[in-house]
Parts: structure tokens; sequence; C-alpha cells
């Protein structure tokens, strides 16, 4: 943690220099949408869906539950609003590869960004690894496959195709990704299973976790690292276009709407054959995802950038500017039991069915509070 000498250099991995408006301005320029649009997917993590959630205690009615339901993830096939919230991390994480990279390459050379990136990476792998509870359980029981550990892989393998290659290769290596991931669970059969198969527990990407992942074990992480980083090289696409000065800022706009509906469509209809699956990480499910993302960042563009209404959107920058420091205390420091301190008691007693509501709220505020303070003392988390 330090505190650096302007807002600019303040970026962690998830929120590094992918806030600059263009790769030849001045660094002390961001693009604050980008901020906002990763403090919105932070707000849910932390305590966002659990207010959405309590809805339901006041009124367990088709709507309330139907919200409720959408605040978890979908047991297996299908996609839910809280499946987003990964993946558009890991999408954003690739709109600041443009930036970041682009500028440390132009200052310091390609040798000191692959070092840069490979710092980044380890740095943040190691925090994952801490997050989900170290070596506690020993190192047997090691847990490789949270959600740190995703974005720094996907991060390193998209950050050093980004060094040495250009758009059009990137896109063909995006493309080949989602397919050859595709073909791999498609048509390789599954030892001791047989044919090739999409089911839990029956697929390929479960098979190679279960013998070649260390420590503990989960559904499709080694195999799906390859939609993970086409997941990543999607957010560098949307990077590259808010970058390029021969397209206006409405313009670039309408290129994120469009291919984010182009995105979802092509997701839907591959998804007959190939079905949307966040735990095998499934080309059909980043691309769906991804179009998501994209939707969301040219709203987000659209309504800061352009139309100037910002004031709305600063707790979320606070938040989206910290997004890692916040995720890490939060496995620290147990907000919903100091909200408790607030709301717990006899206060929850008379509160009755509106406690969760109370409680969720005062969660929030305490997160908030907490970015608050870091952000007007410039504190930020940097790797």
């Amino acid at each position: 943690m330090s505190a650096p000498t302007s807002t600019s250099e303040a970026p962690a991995l998830s929120n590094q220099a992918g806030s600059t408006a263009t790769l030849n301005q001045k660094a002390n320029t961001r693009i604050i949408s980008i901020d906002a649009l990763r403090g919105f997917d932070m707000f849910w993590i932390m305590g966002g869906d659990q207010l959405v959630r309590s809805f339901q205690k006041i009124d367990d009615s088709a709507p309330t539950h139907a919200l409720a339901n959408q605040m978890e993830h979908c047991e297996w096939a299908g996609f839910h609003f809280y499946d987003l919230i990964f993946p558009l991390f890991v999408f954003l994480a690739g709109v600041s590869i443009v930036f970041s990279i682009t500028r440390l390459i132009e200052h310091s050379g390609r040798v000191a960004a692959v070092k840069r990136i490979a710092f980044r990476s380890v740095i943040l792998f190691l925090f994952g690894i801490f997050y989900m509870g170290g070596v506690s359980n020993g190192f047997k029981n090691i847990y490789l496959a949270g959600v740190l550990h995703r974005i720094a892989v996907a991060y390193f393998f998209a950050a050093l195709l980004f060094c040495f290659f250009r758009p059009k290769a990137l896109i063909a290596i995006c493309i080949g990704l989602l397919v050859g991931y595709w073909a791999l669970l498609t048509f390789v059969p599954v030892p001791g299973v047989g044919a090739a198969s999409y089911d839990q527990g029956k697929n390929l990407a479960y098979y190679l976790d279960q013998h070649y992942l260390p420590g503990q074990k989960f559904e499709g992480t080694l195999l799906s690292t390859m939609p993970a980083v086409a997941n990543c090289l999607l957010g560098i696409f949307a990077g590259l276009l808010l970058t390029n000065k021969t397209v206006d800022d409405q313009k670039k706009v309408y290129w994120l709407l469009g291919s984010g509906i182009t995105s979802l469509v092509i997701g839907l209809i591959w998804s007959i054959q190939f079905p949307i699956i966040k735990l095998l990480w499934t080309s059909t499910y980043v691309l769906l995802a991804c179009g998501y993302s994209a939707i969301l960042l040219g709203l987000f563009y659209q309504i800061i950038e352009i139309w100037k209404f910002q004031k709305w959107a600063q707790p979320f920058i606070w938040l989206g500017m910290n997004a890692i420091t916040i995720y890490l205390v939060a496995n620290i420091v147990n907000f919903r039991r100091h909200g408790e301190r607030f709301v717990g008691g006899n206060v929850k007693n008379f509160l009755g069915n509106y406690h969760d509501l109370a409680l969720s709220v005062v969660v929030l505020i305490l997160v908030f509070w907490v970015v608050h303070f870091l952000y007007r003392r410039k504190v930020f988390l940097r790797l």
C-alpha cells in the first residue's frame, strides 16, 4: 500500500492504466467510466447481492424470488446476472492492458513490460492463495482455482500476447482459443468415461483438474484457462477501440454496443450445441459474458464520458480504484459482523423482516466509507 503523488499512479492490476484516456495523453487523465464499471462490478460482491436478496424477506413474491435467484450462480448450465461478475473483471483487466502495457513499452521497453507483467501476475496469484486460506490446511489442500488466480493467469497470457502480436493476430488467437476449447470438449474422449461430454464431473476439463491440478480440485480450471484468456483478449479489443483517435467518442459507444449485441447473439446461437456453463467457462459463456460487458462499458462510457453525468458514479469510482484492496480487506474484516453491531440485538427484533435490508445497507456504507477514506488520501494498492 502506498500514497502516490497523483491518482494516475494509483491503479493496481485490475484498475491500472486502463483508466487513462488515450495512449498519448497525460498520465493523469482518466477514463473514469472504466473505474466506475469496475466499482459497479465489485459492488455486487461487497454486498449488493445481499441487498437484492433481502427484498424477498420483506415481500416473498414471484418478482423478489426471481431477483434473488439472479444473485445466485447457476448450478450448471445457464446464465444468471451473478455469473457476469467474474468475467466482467477479466474483461476490464483486458481493457486495462491496452493502456498500461502500451505506456510501459513506450517508456521502458518491451523487456521491462514483460518483467512487470510477470511480477504483477505472480503477486496477484499469491494474493489469491492468501485469500483462499493460504497453506492453513497444508500444501496438499492449497486452493488454486479462485477469482484472483484466474485473473492473474488470464492477465499474464493476454498481456504477453498483447506485447508481441498485432490486433489482427490477436483476433485470430482469440477465435482459435474459443473454437479450440470447444473442439477439445466436444471431440476428445474422456479417459475412464468414454465419449466427450459436457456433463458435470464427466468432461475433459474435469478429468484434467482431477489428475493434474495440485491442491483442492475443481471442475475445469486448467483447460478452461484457454477461454479465460480469450475473455481477457476481448477486453483488449475494447481497450484498443477506446484508444483509437480516428473514432469519435459517440461511435465508440455504438461499436461497443453493436459488438456486445453481436457477441450475445453468437453465444446464444452457439449455446444450442455448446451449453453456457460458468464452471467450465465454455466459449458460449465467454461470448455471453463479454457481450454484456461490452454493452455495460458502452453505457457507462456514454453516461459518464459523453453526457458527463458523473456524480452518481463517484462511490463506484472509489470502489473501482481500490477493487483489489477492498476485496482483500473484506476477507480479513467481516463487514457483516460489524454491521450487526449497528442493527443486531433489539434493533434486529424491531426491524423484523427489514433487518436483512438494513444490514445490507450498513455493510455497504462501511465498505464505501473505507474506499472513500483511501481515495481521499490517494492510497491505492499498487503492483
